[in-house]
């Protein structure tokens, strides 16, 4: 795969890596909320020579995760800001129109996108789409909680946290899953993480109404199991998008 390169977009730089080099439409794609590039790639999902056969895939770690630069502001790691950054490295790259593809936070950045700028936007890959409309308080809770819990150090209560948490159902069998997320826990830069969970805890997907708007077609990707990122918002999007494909891992 093509190395990691830093990407100055106004007002913070980013890591990022292109692979590939065909004629298809190019790829912008990106990783969900406190993950990264090399989380992705440690989970395996995800196999780049096969997306970039006939095309350029870009990744990037997004603002405040992996090797990217981070922010102050919380409100700097809203969906619809993420977009804004999403949209500019497009620009910076000379990427007029692409297919936005991304898991859980960056599924949702990529419908802000296509709001923002609906010509840019070929087709969507929205994987494991986050809570949303009624369930967002409780997740909204949720961050907010692991955020005070990082800022006052008390990793305990996160450690059993992970341990109580189930496993999505697709990995019931992986007997890994919680030990990569209580070691990346315990690499992370804490404020840096509280930071980016404050984020999200200001935010949430486009209002139904604006969702309808989207006419580019889209792959929607779910699994089972998983409470931060459940079926019922995939079918609710599934409902709200004109032209979609559901595909649910159980």
């Amino acid at each position: 795969m093509g190395g990691v390169e830093r990407v100055r977009l106004d007002d913070v730089t980013l890591a990022v890596q292109r692979i590939g080099a065909g004629t298809a439409t190019p790829v912008i794609w990106g990783h969900g909320l406190s993950s990264s590039m090399e989380s992705e790639d440690e989970l395996g999902l995800l196999d780049w020579a096969v997306a970039a056969a006939d095309r350029t895939v870009v990744r990037y770690d997004a603002r405040s995760h992996g090797a990217s630069e981070r922010s102050a502001a919380p409100s700097d790691h809203t969906w619809d800001r993420l977009a804004d950054y999403q949209l500019a490295l497009a620009d910076r790259r000379g990427i007029d129109i692409y297919v936005a593809g991304g898991a859980s936070m960056w599924g949702a950045t990529a419908r802000f996108a296509a709001l923002a700028a609906p010509e840019r936007s070929e087709r969507r890959v929205l994987a494991i789409p986050p809570t949303a409309w009624e369930t967002r308080a409780a997740q909204t809770s949720v961050y907010e909680t692991m955020a005070g819990l990082l800022e006052a150090g008390e990793l305990d209560a996160l450690l059993a946290g992970i341990d109580d948490a189930p496993v999505p159902d697709p990995f019931g069998a992986d007997d890994r899953w919680k030990e990569r997320s209580r070691e990346r826990l315990l690499a992370a830069d804490h404020d840096r993480l509280a930071l980016v969970f404050r984020g999200a805890a200001l935010t949430d997907l486009p209002t139904p109404d604006d969702l309808r708007t989207i006419a580019t077609p889209a792959v929607l990707l779910a699994w089972t199991g998983d409470s931060g990122h459940p079926v019922a918002t995939a079918e609710a999007l599934h409902d709200l998008l004109p032209d979609t494909q559901l595909h649910v891992a159980s």
